[in-house]
């Protein structure tokens, strides 16, 4: 447990809040999408509309029995919550119930046509296909410095930064993430335009630790690094290229992806995302791209990057409410890298933290160092400076739900 004693949860019946407008607008617009984007039965889709509608002011739904692996223990989370409105439960076990509620309206673990359909694929793969650019430019570079590594034998501590700051920044597709070229009189079409353009990114970090991660990963201390995955998408993309320079500059032994087991939060990442992107990346008949997928699929097979998956990750339980067995799998690992809003928002038990409030006094329940990588998305943050909150949001009223500031936390 956290040193502190628990504050109340975000719920969505707080007026005017982001949690308010995502469980009455972003929930049953997502509800809504599903039923644009996959060929499901009339039957189907009704049960998807009539959760949509259900959201605003409608009554918990129990789950039925769709014979899946966590359908006992989703009965024992309900309930905590049972005869409750949507809005009055929890925040974070509104979210993670409509989602799974999602699968089984949709058959996703019944035998039969909608078997082991993935909802959202459609936005995965447009996401993968919309951001090609930038994942040959990435690509590019990240071979570059692992070519750079194998000729002159030493670690590039700025490539390293870097990737942290794509693996951060990973959820913006678009290529005002790349500099302009200006470089040495080459021609722009063969420069080496996937720099990062970092200076003009900095300002948006509110806490940067990344030098402090930097350390550590050059010290030669840590063997193991586990990633507690975010998106599908570009930001796979960025992770796969952090973890491929780490491999392949020998900084570690082995790295553990923990990935979802079914799909959640619309863009989660699964086992499958990862060999999607991979595929991706080969099909994409582009050389950078084929021979970072092709050393990750080495990793792969040699057991160097071991692909994991776990229901804790899709449940609606709080970080330090992990499963034993878990938690003791982690002491495993130098260094615990935990990825993207939801995640973040686990740490912290989705809950109203004052926004000063020391992030090591709340996860000091982590038997390993971690950095959490987070844009902000949710009104849920701790470990600020009082002077830069108040200067930011003097600049961006919505800088806690926008995605357009970020964090990177470190706690040894």
């Amino acid at each position: 447990m956290p040193k502190l004693p628990l504050p109340p949860a975000l719920v969505g019946s707080e007026l005017g809040t982001f949690t308010q407008y995502t469980v009455t607008q972003r929930m049953p617009a997502i509800a809504r999408r599903v039923v644009g984007e996959n060929d499901f039965s009339p039957e189907i889709n009704s049960r998807l509309e009539n959760l949509a509608t259900e959201l605003q002011l409608g009554y918990l739904v129990p789950l039925e029995n769709d014979n899946s692996t966590d359908f006992s223990a989703w009965n024992n989370y309900l309930q905590t919550y049972n005869g409750q409105r949507w809005l009055d439960v929890p925040w974070f076990f509104a979210e993670t119930y409509f989602y799974r509620l999602i699968l089984e309206i949709t058959h996703y673990f019944r035998p039969g046509r909608w078997q082991g359909i993935d909802p959202f694929q459609l936005q995965k793969s447009q996401g993968l296909e919309a951001s090609l650019d930038s994942i040959i430019l990435l690509c590019s570079q990240v071979n570059k410095w692992v070519d750079d590594w194998q000729t002159e034998g030493e670690i590039n501590q700025t490539a390293l930064i870097t990737l942290l700051y794509f693996a951060l920044w990973g959820n913006r597709v678009d290529l005002s993430l790349w500099s302009a070229f200006e470089s040495d009189g080459v021609p722009p079409s063969v420069a080496d335009r996937s720099r990062f353009d970092v200076e003009s990114q900095l300002g948006n970090i509110l806490v940067n630790d990344a030098a402090q991660v930097r350390d550590l990963l050059t010290s030669g201390e840590v063997k193991r690094i586990d990633f507690i995955v975010d998106n599908a998408g570009f930001e796979l993309v960025c992770d796969l290229c952090l973890v491929d320079f780490l491999l392949s500059s020998k900084l570690v032994n082995q790295i553990y992806l923990h990935l979802k087991p079914h799909p959640t939060f619309v863009s989660d990442a699964m086992i499958k995302d990862v060999y999607d992107t991979t595929s991706f990346l080969v099909a994409s008949s582009n050389q950078q791209a084929i021979s970072l997928a092709q050393r990750l699929e080495s990793y792969i097979m040699s057991g160097c990057l071991v692909l994991s998956e776990d229901y804790f990750w899709t449940s609606p339980l709080a970080f330090w409410e992990m499963p034993k067995y878990l938690k003791d799998e982690l002491t495993n690992t130098g260094l615990l890298v935990v990825k993207g809003d939801a995640n973040y928002r686990r740490l912290l038990g989705d809950r109203h933290w004052q926004i000063t409030t020391n992030i090591a006094d709340i996860v000091c329940y982590l038997p390993a160092p971690m950095v959490a990588l987070r844009t902000l998305k949710s009104e849920v943050a701790v470990g600020l400076k009082s002077e830069v909150v108040e200067e930011v949001a003097k600049s961006d009223p919505s800088w806690l739900t926008n995605g357009q500031w970020g964090v990177i936390q470190f706690v040894a």
